[in-house]
């Protein structure tokens, strides 16, 4: 779980009638209806950053690792550099965004799935893309309690 500063606590303590004001941000739960990873992937160091078709290859076999059903791809390669893409998922979808200038990747998990392993696609990525420092985030979406 991702902790909120002291500043915001307080903040969102004197504001809970007004649950609009800040986001929580929490684990993935067992009754959410899908779970988001957000991957930030630093000073990777593969030379295909800037190579649309191993990029493509390698968000379809991270979404194959995860066990995940893929539907269809959309990548593009943009001038002067960079890539964005999606593989749509028959659970949701996997994106990514390269800034090859920068060594960074910034990928995002959907899941709705129960079966889809997210963990086995971002170590599957973190190793192809050889990224020396990696942040990952991890938050339920659609909580119906």
């Amino acid at each position: 779980m991702i902790s909120i500063d002291s500043r915001l606590r307080s903040a969102e303590a004197q504001t809970a009638d007004d649950s609009s004001v800040f986001a929580r941000i929490e684990d993935p739960s067992s009754s959410a209806l899908g779970s988001q990873v957000v991957l930030d992937l630093y000073e990777c160091q593969t030379d295909h950053l800037e190579d649309l078709e191993w990029v493509k290859r390698t968000l379809v076999n991270a979404a194959r690792a995860a066990g995940a059903t893929v539907v269809e791809t959309v990548f593009h390669k943009f001038a002067p550099f960079g890539i964005s893409g999606v593989v749509v998922l028959a659970e949701s979808h996997l994106a990514i965004h390269i800034w090859p200038d920068k060594r960074y990747a910034a990928i995002d998990a959907f899941t709705c799935g129960k079966n889809v392993r997210t963990n086995a696609a971002s170590a599957f990525l973190q190793e192809q893309f050889r990224a020396k420092r990696v942040l990952q985030r991890s938050f339920s979406r659609g909580e119906l309690t």
